[in-house]
């Protein structure tokens, strides 16, 4: 893995499981590094994977920047991410095999005191008030800041907090009964995406607390980003939520 001092741009790492391969799950951890002039030029990307070799990764990584080369001068991030999750099974011709070599991690990845920021898209609420109550005691017992963010269809939540508690949030909100299903019957949240998750940088700005917070335009949204200084986070990942 390479190391990028946070003065020369913005590292996202970001981990995605890919289906339908083998029958197998295969969990990819992808650090994108975008320097300051992105997207005018490629990002960096690493690959790892305990399901796959190191020379796999290698593949992996040599077909993403191949097709990031196809969206120079756009964002890009989440078109590489999404052709991933889509082309995994022809980029690795040879089995998955479970590889369970340690490899070295970079300073991004290992600091694990460091202060880490949690992007969350969810598809919908049904029991809005009951819902908003449960994220809402999640964040103050586990200490993290940031917002629940409703904007039209658009529901996200941006988390900032210590990495082993954002960790444990995500375990909660994954395996917990927070919603209702269309009988009224309580369920779990199955239609979460996590759209990036990544250490904050010194650019970022630390939110003081978790609020929740309704906004009538995307303009709106743009602004709660970009007062965070997290500009870059917006234009990767919510324009997308909108096709």
């Amino acid at each position: 893995f390479l190391y990028f001092p946070e003065t020369h741009g913005i590292t996202f790492r970001i981990q995605i499981n890919v289906k339908e391969l083998l029958d197998t799950d295969i969990l990819l951890k992808l650090l994108f590094h975008l320097p300051v002039n992105y997207p005018s030029t490629l990002p960096e990307i690493s690959v790892n994977s305990d399901q796959l070799t190191r020379a796999q990764c290698t593949d992996v990584k040599d077909k993403l920047l191949e097709q990031a080369k196809k969206h120079l001068s756009e964002p890009m991030v989440h078109e590489l991410v999404l052709w991933i999750q889509e082309n995994l099974k022809y980029v690795i011709k040879q089995p998955a095999t479970v590889y369970n070599e340690k490899t070295t991690l970079s300073k991004a990845e290992s600091t694990e005191d460091a202060i880490w920021m949690l992007l969350l898209h969810l598809d919908h609420m049904r029991a809005k008030a009951k819902y908003v109550k449960t994220v809402e005691k999640w964040a103050s017992d586990l200490r993290l800041t940031g917002r629940l963010m409703f904007m039209g269809k658009i529901i996200l939540i941006l988390l900032q907090g210590d990495r082993s508690n954002i960790k444990e949030y995500l375990i909660l909100q994954k395996t917990s009964k927070v919603d209702v299903d269309s009988s009224g019957k309580k369920c779990k949240e199955k239609m979460i995406s996590v759209l990036c998750e990544t250490k904050v940088q010194p650019q970022h700005k630390r939110f003081q607390m978790f609020e929740v917070k309704e906004y009538s335009t995307l303009d709106e949204l743009q602004k709660e980003f970009e007062a965070a200084g997290l500009a870059t986070l917006f234009s990767e990942f919510v324009p997308p939520l909108l096709k």
